[in-house]
């Protein structure tokens, strides 16, 4: 997201710079660090994880490579993405509105991810730790919340209490009651949460939360109305497909 702009006189400057100048610093120095074209068919080259390492010796992926005494596929994701988490979560720290809020509904999306994995984990009888070993880190809520999520019966009676007693007070509670309040508008509500493949309900889901957003960025106005507008509105028409 690009923050608000600078006025053009004296004091918009200082006004932007005092809120919003930390913020542009710390994200123009995240993507100076992007791997580049030549760095990615260095990638394609290597012949193995040794040589995968060594190339990324000059990254900024060293030091997160660095205390690992072999190299695994695994392991070099979980590097990245923990990497990009603690990026992320420090940005967030030091954001003001509405960069704030933005970064907020970025997450979002691995809420809801988090929630219909262990949904979806707990109905083929996958233990608890193993699920939420595997949730994104930018998705998680706290660790009780996390274990109370498969103690719900996979009935329509349990997704309600799962609504009403845990989900309600996480930033994805809305989606999730716009999801039972439209299937119940459609005279489904005795049974459609036991009817709908889980996948489909994700779909659904995911799909308010791209339409809550796209409404945020489009309040911002400027290049975020049309930048991550756009953006949006692919994902929207992809998701309203698969959606019920």
């Amino acid at each position: 997201m690009s923050t608000p702009g600078p006025k053009s006189t004296p004091g918009g400057m200082a006004h932007f710079n005092i809120l919003h100048g930390f913020t542009e610093a710390l994200v123009r120095g995240m993507r100076s660090s992007f791997l580049g074209d030549a760095d990615y068919h260095h990638l394609t080259q290597c012949e193995t994880l040794d040589d995968v390492r060594l190339n990324l010796s000059e990254s900024d992926y060293a030091e997160a490579l660095a205390d690992m005494n072999s190299l695994s596929p695994t392991g070099l994701q979980k590097a990245a993405v923990e990497k990009l988490v603690t990026e992320f979560q420090y940005l967030r720290t030091q954001a003001v509105e509405p960069l704030a809020t933005f970064l907020d509904f970025v997450t979002y999306e691995y809420m809801i991810e988090n929630v219909m994995l262990l949904l979806k984990g707990t109905l083929s009888g996958r233990d608890i730790n193993e699920l939420i070993a595997q949730c994104h880190p930018l998705g998680m809520f706290k660790e009780s919340t996390m274990r109370s999520i498969p103690t719900f019966d996979s009935t329509p009676r349990g997704y309600q209490d799962l609504y009403q007693t845990v989900l309600v007070d996480t930033p994805v509670g809305p989606y999730f009651s716009q999801f039972l309040k439209e299937t119940a508008d459609r005279g489904h509500a005795g049974n459609v949460l036991e009817e709908v493949e889980i996948e489909i309900i994700k779909s659904s889901l995911i799909k308010f939360w791209i339409e809550d957003f796209s409404s945020y960025v489009e309040k911002l106005g400027g290049e975020n109305a049309t930048i991550m507008g756009d953006l949006l509105k692919v994902r929207l028409i992809q998701t309203r497909s698969t959606s019920p």
